[in-house]
């Protein structure tokens, strides 16, 4: 039979064990550029990721639920129709930050986004 101290220390091992492992594996995805992504994306194909960039003029299409994503050397298909919220400035030249599946279809990458979040203009707005 193990001493008092012992079972404290076998407890203690087990729980420090226990909360290391959730730590490590639940680690979010770092945020990649478009550019990052589209270099890397043989790798990365069918893998959830985080992407941010800025949204095209023109681009958003309400209908199909769209919008392209633009790099400095690459554009990217962002479909959010899986998107459980949208802030509500999505909007030409916003930078937005999309969270979801890479694939490959119909000839295009495309990211199937999960989570889409925008950045606040008056935040980066100039004071009077």
């Amino acid at each position: 039979m193990l001493s008092y101290r012992n079972r404290l220390l076998l407890i203690g091992g087990v729980v420090t064990i226990a909360v290391l492992g959730t730590i490590f594996l639940q680690a979010p995805a770092p945020t990649l550029t478009v550019d990052q992504l589209m270099e890397d994306k043989s790798t990365l194909l069918d893998e959830e990721v985080a992407v941010r960039g800025e949204i095209r003029d023109g681009s958003i299409n309400e209908t199909s639920m769209t919008f392209i994503l633009e790099g400095s050397d690459f554009d990217l298909l962002i479909d959010y129709s899986n998107a459980g919220s949208i802030s509500n400035g999505l909007g030409d030249n916003r930078t937005v930050y999309a969270e979801g599946l890479f694939k490959f279809a119909d000839g295009l990458y495309v990211v199937e986004a999960e989570t889409i979040k925008t950045s606040c203009p008056s935040k980066y707005e100039e004071e009077a």
